[in-house]
């Protein structure tokens, strides 16, 4: 290694992510404008820092004379360094995408052979984080994505500019167990998450449906922590069937239940909605600062499930304070009614305060146990603490 790898990420990063919505249609304005939203809708209080402009940025057809990726001028008229400096002011960080091929996804130039270079131009505009793709490159060779991933946080540890490195490699060859070793500070763990419950197959890609993810999410979870986050990939709250992950959209439970697996589970919080045209469901799931809480807590330990109750799973973490979070979720099709025993979830028989943190109140002591309506796949998530 060339330099020591800087500790970036002692919480999962939160922001905001041009693709899910915008797609290859991103543009200067939409950015600018996303800046904006983030601030007067108070996003940006609530923790989500980064905004990162995601494939189909550069110019499609290659390089410059030098070398060098150059912003294209139609959808980034000013370039890439003016609307950096226009996001720095209003406080954020900014965020750019390539890939560890010749060819990103969507078929614009990659970063392979140029990672130097490229991490010295992402300097020169004051880019803050990268994301780095995996399409176009040799699948199920875990030492070449090694070698490439490695290559890469190299070049960017080069630059002695802070840059967080998002590798997004989707799990095919298991980037939990060395994205530290190659400088990474946040992992895909699967393909493209789309809006949906279920998996489903759609504009030629194969989308993970949240109900998996949730298993996915408890099986790695012992390898997230601090500096280092198993990437579930960006949020779809909000999408609502629109955007380019559409999907057929979800309910207000479910997009309720993806939020809590994201928080409860450590994983980065990457907005992908359009929040300049955001609904007050859509906000009051993004801006609950309490559930976000869990999701920025200091140790940093990731949820797990830990008892099953039919339908029903109840998962808990660990906090900095000595409380536990408590997730109680049915993936089942019909709502149950469920009484909880602190003694089960590894809880001592103390008297304890649980506190519903999506309605923001207080529901009960939990001294032996806890009875509960959860209705279809809905998310009841609790912080219980010493009364």
């Amino acid at each position: 290694m060339t330099s020591a790898i800087k500790s970036l990420a002692p919480t999962p990063p939160m922001g905001w992510n041009s693709w899910n919505m915008f797609g290859d249609n991103i543009s200067e304005a939409a950015i600018r404008e996303t800046a904006d939203a983030l601030v007067s809708s108070s996003l940006k209080d609530c923790g989500y820092n980064h905004i990162v402009i995601d494939d189909c940025w550069s110019v499609k057809n290659g390089r410059d004379k030098n070398g060098n990726l150059i912003a294209d001028p139609k959808k980034f008229p000013n370039g890439i360094k003016a609307l950096a400096d226009y996001v720095h002011d209003k406080g954020f960080k900014i965020g750019i995408y390539s890939d560890a091929a010749d060819r990103t996804c969507g078929g614009y130039p990659g970063s392979l052979g140029f990672e130097e270079q490229d991490a010295n131009l992402w300097t020169s505009w004051g880019i803050d984080f990268l994301k780095y793709d995996y399409c176009n490159a040799p699948l199920y060779n875990q030492a070449e994505a090694i070698k490439r991933y490695t290559c890469m946080g190299e070049a960017l540890r080069k630059t002695n500019r802070d840059f967080l490195f998002s590798l997004c490699e989707w799990g095919n060859q298991s980037p939990h167990l060395w994205g530290r070793q190659v400088g990474g500070h946040m992992w895909r763990v699967s393909g493209d998450v789309f809006d949906s419950w279920v998996n489903v197959a759609m504009k030629g890609w194969f989308g993970i449906g949240i109900d998996v993810s949730i298993d996915l999410a408890h099986d790695l979870h012992t390898y997230g922590g601090p500096n280092g986050w198993n990437d579930l990939d960006m949020l779809v709250v909000g999408l609502k069937g629109k955007g380019q992950i559409s999907g057929s959209g979800m309910s207000f439970l479910e997009y309720q239940t993806h939020m809590s697996t994201w928080v409860m589970a450590c994983s980065p919080l990457m907005i992908g909605c359009d929040v300049r045209k955001m609904e007050a469901d859509t906000a009051s799931l993004l801006m609950n600062r309490e559930v976000l809480a869990i999701n920025q807590d200091a140790l940093g330990i990731p949820a797990s499930r830990v008892k099953q109750i039919g339908t029903c799973e109840v998962w808990t973490k660990r906090l900095a304070d000595s409380g536990t979070a408590i997730a109680i979720m049915n993936r089942g099709s019909r709502g149950e009614d469920i009484s909880l025993k602190a003694r089960d979830i590894g809880l001592l028989e103390t008297p304890k305060l649980a506190r519903n943190l999506w309605l923001q109140e207080d529901i009960a002591d939990f001294r032996v146990d806890l009875a509960q309506r959860i209705e279809p796949h809905q998310t009841i998530l609790l912080k219980v603490s010493q009364s």
